[in-house]
């Protein structure tokens, strides 16, 4: 499985950015989709995950402004509104597979005024 992440940039605070995350190769040993980021100095932490089913799940800490969709065998999304300077992250696209995981490359996101 290969994973292309796309769609990061700069955003002023309180705008908007939608994060695209496409699955190719054996994409039916995808079982979830997930997002995670990771601010400078600190770890890694999951955003949100979806299923095969599409099902989604947010973690405990989840902020409420940010919402995953799509199709795990074709393209998964980020939607993420409201941006704070917070948020400012690589993002990172990763794939929960029959066996084993994928990681796809990290797309920045910046937010600034």
């Amino acid at each position: 499985v290969q994973l292309q992440a796309s769609g990061g940039g700069l955003v002023q605070p309180g705008g908007s950015l939608r994060l695209s995350c496409t699955a190719s190769g054996n994409i039916f040993s995808i079982t979830n989709m997930n997002w995670y980021r990771q601010a400078p100095g600190k770890q890694r932490e999951l955003v949100a995950t979806i299923t095969k089913n599409g099902k989604t799940v947010y973690p405990t800490s989840a902020n409420g402004r940010f919402t995953i969709s799509g199709d795990v065998k074709n393209t998964v999304y980020l939607q993420m509104n409201s941006l704070k300077p917070d948020d400012t992250a690589v993002y990172y696209c990763h794939a929960s597979l029959v066996f084993g995981i994928q990681w796809g490359q990290g797309t920045q996101v910046t937010v600034s005024s």
